[in-house]
C-alpha cells in the first residue's frame, strides 16, 4: 500500500498526497519547467498547451487544455496522484472540479520571495527536496550578481494592449523591477495589473518596458506607445524573464545582470 501524507497547500487547504507521486499533472508553465528541472520526467503524465518548456521532454506529455480551462475528462483519463495548480494561472473552478480526481497542490505567486518559497514546495510534495534547495541556492548566487540600479528609474511594465494593461503591486514582476531597485508607477493603480486608462496618464515614467508576453509587443508598436507617453524611452523586454519564474529565474538574473546598467546608459543618453 502507498504512502500517505498530509500536507497543506498556499490556499490553507489540507492534502492527503503520496510521499512519492508518479503520475503528476502540472497546469502551470512555470511549475512544469521546473519539474523537470527536478528531475521528474516520465512522472509528468499531463501538461497545459502552454507548458512548453523544457519543448524536447514536454513533447511527450499529454496536453490537457488550456490554463483557464482544463478539459477535466483528459486529466481524468490520466489517472494522476497528484495535480499542481497556481492560483492566477488556473481558475477556482478547476480547482474544485479537480479535486475529485487527485489532491489538487495549489502554489501563489505574488513576489520573487513567493517564486522561491514555491521551487522548495514542489520539490517536497515530489520527494525531489535536495534537488529543489540546490536549484534555490544557484538562483539566489546568480541574482546577488545583478546590480542595484544606481538611481530609482520610474518605470512602466506593459503587459498588454488595447487596452494597455501593466503590472501592478502583489505580482512576481513589480517584485522584481523593485529588487533591481526601479519604482514601478503602475504600483499606485487599482488591482494586479491595472488597465491604463486616459486618467493614469500622469503616471510619467521614465522608462516603458513593453514585454514580449502575454501580448506579444514588437517595435513597431513602438510608435502608437510614445504617442501615449511621449517623454519616456521605450524598450522591449523579454517576457519570460520577467514573468516565468522557478528554474528559468536563473537564465531571468542573467539577463538582468546585462539589462540594468544598460537601461541607465540609454536613459542618460535619452534624457
Amino acid at each position: 500500500m502507498r504512502k500517505i501524507r498530509s500536507v497543506t497547500d498556499k490556499l490553507g487547504r489540507r492534502l492527503e498526497i503520496p510521499v512519492q507521486p508518479e503520475r503528476i499533472v502540472s497546469l502551470c508553465p512555470s511549475q512544469t519547467e521546473t519539474l523537470f528541472a527536478l528531475g521528474l520526467k516520465g512522472r509528468i503524465v499531463g501538461r497545459t498547451r502552454y507548458c512548453i518548456h523544457p519543448a524536447d521532454a514536454v513533447r511527450e506529455v499529454a496536453v490537457v487544455g488550456g490554463t483557464k480551462k482544463v478539459d477535466i475528462s483528459l486529466v481524468r483519463a490520466l489517472e494522476p496522484d497528484l495535480i499542481i495548480a497556481e492560483k492566477e494561472e488556473n481558475t477556482p473552478q478547476d480547482v474544485q472540479a479537480l479535486s475529485d480526481i487527485a489532491p489538487v497542490y495549489v502554489t501563489v505567486i505574488e513576489s520573487y520571495e513567493d517564486a522561491l518559497e514555491s521551487i522548495l514546495e514542489l520539490g517536497d510534495i515530489t520527494a525531489t527536496s535536495e534537488v529543489a534547495r540546490q536549484l534555490v541556492v544557484e538562483i539566489e548566487r546568480t541574482f546577488a550578481r545583478v546590480p542595484v540600479a544606481p538611481s530609482p528609474l520610474r518605470v512602466l511594465y506593459l503587459i498588454w494592449r488595447n487596452p494597455y494593461m501593466a503590472a501592478g503591486n502583489s505580482t512576481y514582476i513589480h517584485s522584481l523591477l523593485k529588487k533591481v531597485g526601479w519604482t514601478n508607477v503602475a504600483a499606485t493603480l487599482e488591482g494586479r495589473y491595472p488597465v491604463l486608462e486616459d486618467s493614469t496618464l500622469p503616471l510619467q515614467p521614465q522608462v516603458v518596458l513593453l514585454s514580449t508576453e502575454p501580448y506579444p509587443f514588437q517595435e513597431k508598436h513602438f510608435p502608437e506607445a510614445q504617442q501615449r507617453w511621449p517623454n519616456a524611452l521605450l524598450y522591449l523586454v523579454r517576457g519570460d524573464y520577467f514573468s516565468w519564474y522557478g528554474v528559468r529565474m536563473k537564465e531571468a538574473a542573467l539577463y538582468l545582470q546585462e539589462l540594468v546598467p544598460l537601461l541607465h546608459s540609454l536613459v542618460e543618453s535619452h534624457s
